[in-house]
């Protein structure tokens, strides 16, 4: 049964390109509708190249199936899946991948706090108090930024006093780039769904908003279905 030329794809067998004998389609490109340029390849592995037309697809027969994988798709889109692949397991070949990407120098007991204790027991619940000045923040800061890298974690809720939340969102985003959302009445008043946890990702929250319950902002967060349960929630409230 003669092949035409739409037949012609990347790792098709074809006989009647190259008289008595099979080829290997490699690549094909397209003139108009009613030729092609086919790159073969023969039993050799010898490339070559012919000119198709609509005439010549009585002489042409595909000789074999069809190869299981080709080589045919976007380079580009290759190397971008490849690297997104190799960035997800980075954390495997370097255990403490959040240190080497923030702007941070973690002192011995940070290290041993979050990569000793903390990590390896997730996602236990924990109380993390130190003297004051022992740096809890880089260590909730890599806590935070080693569960994202890792995909345990996809949001993330910090609860904090008023007068702190500024720091913490400046602390987090110059020390480890993490973006977070400092929860205000307008983004409830602005929220299309009356709930603004449910539109962002990283969010930081005052202690003393939360707690409301007298005013019709509360009731907005406290009465709907929280999101936080749905999707790997890490939740910090801090003194």
């Amino acid at each position: 049964m003669s092949a035409r030329l739409e037949d012609l794809v990347a790792g098709a067998v074809v006989d009647g390109v190259v008289p008595g004998r099979p080829v290997t389609a490699v690549a094909v490109v397209w003139h108009g509708s009613t030729a092609v340029t086919l790159t073969y390849r023969d039993a050799d592995g010898t490339l070559g190249e012919r000119l198709l037309y609509r005439s010549d697809e009585p002489a042409l027969s595909l000789g074999g199936e069809r190869a299981r994988w080709s080589f045919d798709a976007d380079g580009e889109t290759f190397v971008l899946a490849s690297e997104a692949k190799r960035i997800s397991l980075a954390y495997l070949f370097d255990p403490m991948l959040a240190v080497h990407l923030s702007r941070i120098r973690p002192l011995p007991h940070q290290i041993r706090a979050v990569y000793g204790e903390m990590l390896p027991q997730q996602p236990l619940r924990f109380v993390l108090a130190d003297d004051p000045g022992a740096g809890k923040t880089i260590m909730a800061g890599l806590y935070i930024k080693e569960l994202l890298l890792r995909s345990d974690v996809a949001r993330c809720l910090v609860v904090a006093p008023g007068s702190l939340v500024a720091q913490w969102q400046d602390e987090l985003g110059e020390k480890f780039s993490l973006e977070f959302r400092i929860l205000g009445r307008e983004d409830i008043e602005a929220s299309r769904s009356g709930n603004p946890f449910a539109e962002r990702d990283l969010v930081i929250a005052r202690m003393d908003h939360l707690s409301r319950n007298d005013d019709e902002e509360s009731s907005k967060l406290v009465d709907r279905p929280h999101p936080l349960i749905t999707r790997r929630p890490l939740l910090l409230a801090l003194p």
